[in-house]
């Protein structure tokens, strides 16, 4: 079952097209991961699906709803984290969350989600003496506090310092274990490759690349084998690495030679995603 499908969607602004009829669609509970970089169309495409802003074209289904036409039992089953979250200053942690808490029928025990969010320790804590890192752990504490079946995270880590961003994966590794189906935007390709089951790469509005991040791996660019023979480095790019390697070793050993400092590079994550990306600067999203 498709917890969000998307078909033919287009935006624009003034003109400019920020998403060009794109197609993709989220399994339940799965993790799916838009990457793309600034401009590419993550965000206007991302509050489509909340139903924070209208499209112009295409077809749109989450949770089996057109977002545009979306009612409050609808809207209690999904939960947003947005690049800038509004808090309360001067509330604590836990003030916050009951204040929250409050809007839904059936919220997720706030404790509970002190717990799974890591802020245990600045439960008692206000708002304002948080770290930017723990302020984005109550950002989605506030999107879990109504128990939600759908999770958006838009840009979740930016701006965290490497230890902060791998405590937020964990802390989205345990929305996983709760069997919840999370859309999450990055341009960070190692976040990507950590939390997510399938991928979709954003270019210029459109999708350019999307399946597993092994599936994106293997699909795409030639493999690289390199040694060096009689002095001179050679380098052959082939889709075929392995028979290459069989019949070099072969030859090698029929005339008693060694293949000296052979390397054989298969492209990376990141690699192919800037050989998708990298063209122009992108217009802002």
């Amino acid at each position: 079952m498709n917890a969000v499908e998307v078909t033919g969607l287009q935006k624009a602004y003034d003109g400019v097209e920020a998403v060009r009829g794109i197609d993709f669609e989220l399994r339940s509970g799965e993790v799916f991961g838009l990457l793309g970089p600034n401009g590419a169309g993550k965000t206007t495409t991302i509050e489509i699906l909340e139903g924070y802003r209208k499209r112009d074209a295409g077809e749109v289904r989450v949770l089996g709803v057109d977002p545009e036409r979306d009612g409050r039992e609808w809207r209690a089953r999904i939960g947003v984290v947005p690049q800038e979250g509004e808090l309360f200053p001067n509330l604590t942690v836990l003030e916050h969350l009951r204040l929250f808490a409050g809007y839904y029928e059936r919220a997720r025990p706030v404790e509970e989600v002190v717990r799974l969010v890591g802020l245990e320790e600045k439960a008692d804590s206000k708002v304002r003496t948080l770290s930017g890192g723990q302020k984005r752990r109550l950002d989605l504490g506030v999107a879990l506090i109504g128990d939600p079946e759908l999770i958006f995270l838009d840009e979740p880590t930016t701006g965290f310092d490497p230890g902060a961003r791998r405590a937020a994966w964990q802390t989205i590794r345990n929305l996983r274990s709760l069997g919840k189906t999370i859309l999450l935007t990055t341009h960070y390709i190692e976040e990507a490759q950590q939390l997510a089951d399938r991928v979709a790469v954003l270019r210029r509005g459109e999708i350019v690349a999307s399946g597993t991040p092994a599936e994106l791996i293997a699909g795409t660019a030639s493999t690289v084998v390199r040694f060096r023979r009689d002095g001179e480095e050679v380098v052959i790019e082939t889709e075929e690495p392995t028979r290459l390697l069989h019949e070099l070793t072969s030859q090698a050993l029929q005339n008693g030679h060694e293949l000296v400092a052979l390397e054989v590079h298969r492209p990376t994550l990141e690699e192919i995603y800037l050989s998708l990306t990298e063209e122009h600067e992108e217009q802002p999203e």
